[in-house]
C-alpha cells in the first residue's frame, strides 16, 4: 500500500478494502502475536457483554476473517444464527474457508459493504463488531449507526469493540508507539511490507475512543454505554434499540 495518504484517502472504501484484501494472508498470526493474545480475550468479552440465546440472530458487521464466532458458538445450548458481513473479498473467502465445518444454517458470510447491505429491517436480535470501527470518518460513521439501528430488532443490542488510545499518558505513550513502531515490525516479518499494518497506528490515533462516536449512535436512536478494557488500551459501546412504543 502507498504510504503519506491523506485523511480521504484512508477512509476511501477502495483503500481501505484493499488493504484488508492484501492483510488477510497474515492477520489472524499477527494481531494474535503482536496483542499477546489480548484480541481474542477482548472479543470473548465482548460476546461477554450480551446475554444471547437459542436462535437469536446475531449480525456480524466487518467480521473479516469470524474472529467472533468461535465466542459467540461457544455454548451449545445458547447457538444463535450468526450472519457476517464484510467487504474484502479476501477476509470473506478465508472466514468461508477457515469456518467451513460451522457454515450451514447457523452460519453465513455476505461479501457486502456494511454502509449498503443487503439484510432486512428488523433482522438481527444483536449487531457486534470486532476492530472494524477505527476505519471509518465520522460521516461513514453515522452511516454505520443509522444501519445498526435498521438492522436491530426493537430492543435489540449491540456491541462494537475497538483499540483505542489510553487516557493515562504514560500508558498512552508507551501503547502508541508499540502500535507505531514495532507493529509494523511484525508486519514486515510475515507479509514483507511494514506499511500495512503500520495502519493500524495511523487509525488508532485518529479514532480515540469509542467516546468520541458515541453521539453519532444516541443521535440514530440507539441508548449507549462505553466500557474500557485494559486501562482503556481497547474500548467497546454497548448499546440497545428503542423498543416500539405500545400502541
Amino acid at each position: 500500500m502507498a504510504q503519506n495518504q491523506t485523511d480521504g484517502d484512508i477512509y476511501n472504501p477502495k483503500f481501505v478494502c484493499a488493504l484488508f484484501d492484501e492483510m488477510s494472508k497474515t492477520y489472524d498470526r499477527v494481531n494474535t502475536i503482536t496483542s499477546f493474545g489480548f484480541n481474542q480475550r477482548w472479543r470473548k468479552k465482548l460476546v461477554s457483554e450480551l446475554q444471547i440465546k437459542q436462535g437469536d440472530v446475531v449480525v456480524d458487521l466487518m467480521s473479516g476473517m469470524g474472529e467472533c464466532w468461535k465466542h459467540l458458538l461457544a455454548d451449545p445450548s445458547a447457538t444463535p444464527e450468526i450472519i457476517g458481513v464484510d467487504f474484502s473479498r479476501e477476509m470473506v473467502e478465508k472466514s468461508r474457508s477457515k469456518h467451513s465445518n460451522e457454515l450451514g444454517p447457523s452460519l453465513a458470510v455476505l461479501h457486502e459493504d456494511v454502509l449498503n447491505n443487503s439484510l432486512s429491517h428488523d433482522v438481527a436480535d444483536f449487531v457486534i463488531s470486532g476492530f472494524g470501527l477505527k476505519t471509518f470518518d465520522l460521516e461513514q460513521t453515522r452511516m454505520l449507526a443509522s444501519q445498526v439501528h435498521r438492522l436491530l430488532k426493537p430492543g435489540g443490542m449491540f456491541a462494537f469493540l475497538e483499540i483505542s488510545v489510553p487516557s493515562n499518558r504514560v500508558l498512552r505513550a508507551a501503547y502508541m508507539f508499540y502500535l507505531k513502531h514495532i507493529i509494523p515490525v511484525f508486519g514486515q516479518l510475515f507479509l514483507g511490507n511494514p506499511d500495512n499494518y503500520r495502519m493500524l497506528g495511523v487509525y488508532t490515533s485518529k479514532f480515540g475512543s469509542v467516546k468520541e462516536v458515541a453521539p453519532l449512535f444516541d443521535e440514530a436512536g440507539l441508548e449507549t454505554t462505553c466500557k474500557r478494557y485494559f486501562f482503556g488500551c481497547a474500548t467497546v459501546i454497548v448499546g440497545r434499540k428503542h423498543c416500539a412504543p405500545s400502541s
